[in-house]
This record gives C-alpha cells, structure tokens and sequence, in this order.
C-alpha cells in the first residue's frame, strides 16, 4: 500500500469556550447566573461590579449594633476609564444589534444602570431607624411558653415537655402513648395515667386541636372548644367527625342525612361548623419561608400597545478594572493577565447577548399573545418554539433555554415564558386553540356553576363543543386534574 498526503476541506463547528460560556449564561436562572458572576469575581481581578447587591440590606456596626446611617454613593465611573472597557461594550454590540435599546442605549460595560436608591424613612416610622425581624416562634416554644404560665409541677412540665417534642409539623402526636410509655427508664416510675393526663394538658393548649392523634379526634376538640354553637349543631358535628368523616369529605350527603335521622338544614348548619375547624392547627407555627420569583422581563400598557423592557434589577453593571488595563496597555505583558482580560471582555459581551436575547425573545411572545395581556388565559394562542425560533433566526434549543426559568410580569401576574407556548386542540372551523385557553374556561365554568348541580366532566366537554372546541370527556378530566379541582361528586353541596 502506498502513502499519500491529501489537502481536505471541510466545515465543522467548534464550540469555543466564549461559546460555551454564553449558552451556560443563556439556561442560568437569575439567581444562578449572580451566584456565577460572583464566582467569576473573586477568581478574575480585572473584573469590577458597579452595583452593590447588598446596597439595601440591613448592615451592622462592630458592637452588633444596627448601622442606619445610608450606604455611600458610589462614585460615578470615570469618562474613558480604559480603551478595553470600550472594546468589551462595542464587542457586545456585534451580535446583538438591539441591545442598546434593550439596555437604556448606553454601549459602556456598566450598561445595567437606572435603578433608584431606597427613599428615606417616612415621619411615621419609630424612630426612623431599621429594625431587625424578630425570629419566628415555633409551635414547640409557643406551647411551652403556655405550660410555663399554667405553674405546673416540675414532674407534670417534664412529662409534657415529652409529648410535645413527639408532635409533628402539623401538631399531631405521631407515636402513640404506649411507645412513648415503653421507651421510658423504668426508674422514673411513670405511671401511663400520668402520660394520658399529659397529653389531655397538651390538648387543652392553643391552637386548639394540638395534641390529636387522627383528623377526627383533631376535628372534634376544635368543635367542643368552639363558643356559640347550639347544642344540637354541636353532637351533630361531632357524630359526623368521630364516626361518619369518610361520607362527609366524600360528600355522601344522603348517606348522612338519614344516618342521622336530619334534615338539609340541620345538616348545613353542622357542616358550617366543621368547616371552621383547621385540620392542621401546627401549620401556622411553621418556619418555611416562601420563595419569590424575580421578573427578567416587565410589560406594560403602552399608547400604541404593550410596553416589553427588562428588569434593571437584575441586570448587573460590570466593567473592566481600569487600572489593571491601563497596566496591561503601558507593555507590561502578563500572559495570565492577558487571559483574564480577555475573560473579562468575553464575559460581559456574552451577558449583554443574554439579556437581548432574552428582550427579542420576550418581545415576540407579547407580539404574538397580544390578546392573552389584553383579555386574559381564555384569549392564549397556540404557539410552539418553532415559531419564534423562525422568527428570530434562531435555533429552538436556544429559545428553549432563554424560555426556561425565566419570568415575565404582567398585568395578569407573574409567568415563566414558557406559560405562553402549549399543545393545541382542533376546532370545528378547522382552527386551533390553546390548552391553556382551554384550562382557562374549564376553570370559569366550574366556578359560575351550581354548587347543588356540579357539572361534570362529560357536559363540560360538551359545552366546549358548543363554542367549537372539539375535546374529549378524558381530556378534560386530564386537565381539570392539573387544575388540582375536584371531581363532581366532592365539588357538591347541600
């Protein structure tokens, strides 16, 4: 066999490491992408942030006291801080031709400015100094605080100090009295009487209903320690919660009314009562704390329609640090400094692509679901990410991603961007419609229907017909299952 050279040309994409690192910024959350930011910062010295994202928390002094005098002003940035500044905001312009719209028309670096600084404290405030939120009580300290008061015997403390600490978040008892009674040390000599009247203790505290071992015997203290309710309302309401609460969640009412030998108004004025009752009375002692989402993009009424633009809280300025830069240009060549400038260029060109991107995309889904902001979920259009992907000239895995846990307000609430892409259902016109158009109206008519005639599954499909909407009796129940609505026989009423 004999060897040859041969020339070949080909093409063939490389993904390069800016490339890498702008589609990792595009799929970042908000809260990732700062956690990245704040990575990059402490690993690149040559790489400065303007804002400060601590500017409105509350900040101590040395000895622990609360600082309440304002945060200083940041110095403004200084004109022509460094050719590469220039460079990195001109780079970032390149790919992105409307990104100065996008981010107030200033082509610097620190393109992430506008935002207003916190307004002073009101006449009315105490003071007029910051103070610390007090830490939440727990259900165990709430109830405790109420044994501490009652001048219990230290014996009697300790014992209820032990059912207490076998409560659940919800405030049940989750172990039974002979397990807590078993793995006791024979040498306190506890009688199980005294466990028993530990427990009646524990249940006589606030939140009523603390203390149950089942829903019904939860229900039923609540019911005993409510005031102003009829005697009869009263042994009805608790028959029905210690022996007939399965037929009451599911609503057999006929089952009920003749179980108990009543009437439809006795039995309204019983289940008025249960209803008052909270079934999980720990709940409101317990210390999650909610998430809240930040807005990426805000949409507004404008004169000429609707207004897109994207959050200035959570752009954030960068910019190259002039002095390194001016070090670098006067010939001092380090190559690892070399490299961190160029970093340091490519990061803030690949965030200035990502909130365009983010903007263009935004823009054309309120173009296309116009009447979604202007009549609600019931006016949503189909759309899928082909769509805009065509649209913009992009690819769909990249629409994807610029979708993908990223929020938009609106008048009608806060969305992911993906809310507004979904399957479609045929019409008898030989259109399409939303499903989620199709959620929003089956959520419509279950709540202007009649609570004492539900509809059901199969004459909600059948007035969907009716406005030309061609689905199934399993489809709508798919949907009214991820609505979290019940079925019709739990949505009834006396």
């Amino acid at each position: 066999m004999k060897q040859t050279l041969q020339l070949k040309t080909s093409q063939h994409l490389a993904l390069t490491p800016q490339l890498q690192q702008s589609i990792r910024l595009l799929q970042l959350s908000t809260l990732e992408l700062h956690q990245e930011i704040e990575q990059v910062l402490s690993d690149n010295p040559l790489l400065e942030r303007l804002d400060d994202p601590l500017d409105r928390s509350v900040r101590l002094l040395a000895d622990g006291a609360i600082n309440s005098a304002p945060a200083p002003a940041e110095a403004p940035a200084q004109q022509g801080s460094g050719e590469e500044n220039k460079a990195a905001g001109s780079e970032g312009e390149g790919e992105g031709g409307g990104s100065d719209d996008a981010h107030g028309g200033d082509g610097d670096a620190d393109w992430g400015e506008g935002r207003s600084g916190n307004s002073g404290s009101g006449a009315d405030d105490e003071d007029g100094r910051p103070q610390l939120e007090a830490s939440p009580v727990t259900l165990r300290e709430h109830l405790m605080e109420q044994v501490r008061l009652s001048c219990c015997a230290p014996r009697d403390c300790a014992l209820v100090e032990l059912v207490v600490d076998a409560l659940d978040d919800n405030g049940y008892l989750e172990e039974s009295l002979d397990d807590i009674h078993a793995r006791l040390p024979e040498e306190l000599e506890i009688d199980f009487d005294e466990l028993r009247t530990a427990l009646s203790l524990v249940q006589s505290l606030e939140p009523a209903g603390v203390g149950a071992r089942s829903a019904a015997e939860c229900l039923a203290l609540q019911i005993r320690r409510m005031p102003n309710v009829p005697l009869v309302t009263r042994r009805m309401a608790l028959t029905i919660v210690e022996k007939y609460l399965t037929w009451f969640a599911q609503r057999e009412f006929n089952k009920l009314k003749k179980a108990l030998d009543c009437d439809d108004e006795d039995l309204r004025e019983a289940q008025s009562v249960i209803r008052q009752c909270n079934p999980h009375p720990g709940a409101a002692f317990a210390s999650d704390v909610s998430d809240f989402v930040v807005p990426d993009v805000i949409v507004r009424r404008a004169k000429d329609g609707w207004s897109v633009q994207l959050n200035p809280e959570v752009m954030p300025r960068l910019r190259v640090n002039s002095l390194y830069a001016q070090a670098l240009k006067g010939g001092k060549s380090e190559t690892q400094l070399n490299a961190q400038l160029q970093e340091a260029k490519w990061l803030i060109k690949n965030m200035r692509q990502r909130f365009d991107t983010i903007l263009r995309v935004a823009q054309a889904i309120v173009e296309r679901q116009r009447n979604f902001f202007s009549h609600g979920a019931v006016a949503m259009r189909p759309l899928v990410l082909r769509e805009i992907a065509d649209t913009l000239g992009l690819h769909e895995s990249t629409i994807s991603r610029v979708t993908t846990q990223k929020y938009m307000l609106t008048p009608h609430g806060m969305f992911e961007l993906k809310y507004f892409f979904g399957s479609h259902v045929a019409t008898e016109a030989g259109g399409e419609a939303s499903s989620t158009a199709i959620r929003a109206l089956i959520v419509q008519l279950t709540g202007a229907e009649d609570p004492k005639n539900p509809l059901s599954d199969s004459k909600i499909a059948d007035m969907l017909g009716e406005q030309g909407m061609v689905i199934a009796r399993r489809t709508v129940a798919k949907y009214r299952e991820a609505l979290k609505i019940p079925p019709v026989s739990l949505r009834k009423s006396l």
